[in-house]
């Protein structure tokens, strides 16, 4: 099987751990992967690396890394040319146009040649019987239908958080007779199978291509094991309470000021939160802006009320880090269509939640059920005001057996259980191609006879 998988590890990104975890299962099944990628360089100017991400990659997997950057992120100076210098607006503008004429998609539509001619060898070195895309960049799209085109080669598409969805604002991102349009219509409409991580955008789908919706299917995203503690929390404090956020820090500077104004009034509230702390951890910005920009300066202006910002932080220290936290605050963008894969991550704590969201969010529904959830009150700073201070409450009060019982909750989200029933469904719609296999199963036990089959 070919993967198209741009954020594969070690990008930190966070459809990485999606990426690993499908690639993985798809070894388990027996089969063949060949991931295809971009350079760890282009990461490293781009969102950065994080090489213990390729701690869990199936050694079996071959990845395949294209020498591809993003022009626009490149931060020394020394190499742009007289035009970029002297107007970097117009530069970008001009960038923006030549992009998109190769393919509907600004930053990476230049990309598709590259991509096409990839896949084309790499079936000739070792034929694929299956391709997988994960969207973005969407300019993966076209590769996948070259090889379908030329060596008709069945493909399903990962869209995530879906193209012609405009998941932040809720509404309809291009029109079906756009360019973007009619190649999603074309793509779908000889697609295998098509993921999403949620119903509302699932239901999106079903909705625009009525005669698609049976192939349509919900992956959510869930959040992998040794991301948990694994163990019931006590709170001290004496020595001040630890609230946290793990994420990229990719919402807007007044929400965040927001949740820092109400943060600013619950110590000032609670006795509780006197002398606590909150700790934010996650990637601000890329390219030049990374750690430069407004949110950065903002948290450093919060550090008066106990505000740390830590930086980014390797997979390999998440668990230990939420072991130091008492409480979680869950600072999201965008509403129905957006769930975020930290969302299940942060369940798994077995720590109180600050849900710093719109109340219509999908991220309310995962939580709803969860004990030690503070609720939905928006992105209102007094209502934000009384969702730390319950949260220090519950941090202090909350048992063991409570502690144990919101763990729980997410045991259904773990990413590997998610992604193994996604996969062997996968499978099953290939085999239904084949006339001689029926099911995962069978096709598995054909494949490990054979040597497996190609991915």
């Amino acid at each position: 099987m070919i993967y198209l998988a741009i954020g594969f590890p070690p990008a930190a990104k966070s459809c990485a751990y999606r990426m690993r975890e499908t690639a993985n299962q798809f070894i388990n099944q027996g089969w063949d992967v060949t991931v295809v990628t971009i350079a760890q360089e282009s990461w490293e100017r781009d969102s950065g690396v994080d090489l213990t991400l390729l701690e869990q990659v199936d050694p079996k997997i071959r990845i395949v890394e294209l020498p591809l950057v993003r022009e626009d992120l490149e931060t020394d100076i020394r190499l742009y040319s007289e035009e970029r210098a002297l107007n970097p607006n117009g530069w970008v503008t001009r960038l923006r146009r030549r992009q998109m004429e190769p393919f509907p998609e600004p930053n990476f539509g230049e990309w598709r040649e590259d991509l096409e001619q990839a896949v084309l060898r790499i079936h000739g070195e070792h034929p694929a019987d299956l391709l997988l895309a994960s969207c973005v960049p969407y300019v993966n799209l076209a590769a996948a239908w070259k090889l379908w085109e030329e060596a008709k080669v069945p493909y399903a598409v990962d869209f995530r958080d879906g193209w012609s969805i405009d998941v932040i604002d809720g509404v309809e991102a291009f029109s079906r007779d756009s360019a973007e349009g009619r190649w999603e219509q074309k793509i779908l409409d000889n697609a295998l199978s098509l993921w999403v991580v949620n119903d509302p955008i699932a239901e999106h789908y079903r909705t625009r291509y009525p005669d698609f919706a049976d192939r349509v299917h919900v992956v959510r995203n869930g959040y992998d094991a040794d991301s948990s503690p694994g163990k019931a929390h006590r709170a001290n404090p004496e020595a001040g309470l630890a609230f946290g956020y793990l994420g990229t820090v990719n919402f807007t500077v007044p929400h965040l000021e927001t949740v820092l104004n109400a943060w600013r009034a619950a110590r000032a509230k609670e006795p509780l939160l006197a002398n606590a702390t909150f700790e934010v951890r996650g990637h601000i910005g890329n390219g030049s802006g990374r750690e430069a920009n407004r949110h950065a300066e903002v948290l450093k202006q919060a550090e008066v009320d106990g505000v740390r910002f830590g930086g980014p932080a390797a997979k390999a220290e998440v668990a230990s880090i939420y072991a130091r936290w008492d409480a979680m605050v869950l600072i999201l963008i965008g509403g129905r269509y957006v769930t975020s894969g930290k969302v299940y991550e942060y369940m798994a704590t077995g720590l109180p939640i600050v849900s710093a969201h719109v109340v219509e969010h999908d991220a309310s529904n995962v939580l709803r059920g969860h004990p030690l959830w503070t609720g939905a009150v928006g992105i209102d700073e007094e209502g934000l005001t009384e969702s730390f201070i319950k949260a220090a409450h519950m941090a202090v009060e909350t048992s063991d057996e409570v502690h144990a019982e919101a763990m729980a909750h997410a045991d259904q989200f773990t990413r590997e259980a998610l992604m193994t029933s996604a996969v062997k469904q996968l499978i099953d719609d290939y085999a239904a191609l084949r006339p001689d296999s029926t099911d995962a199963a069978s096709l598995a036990e054909n494949q490990i006879a054979a040597g497996g089959p190609s991915l």
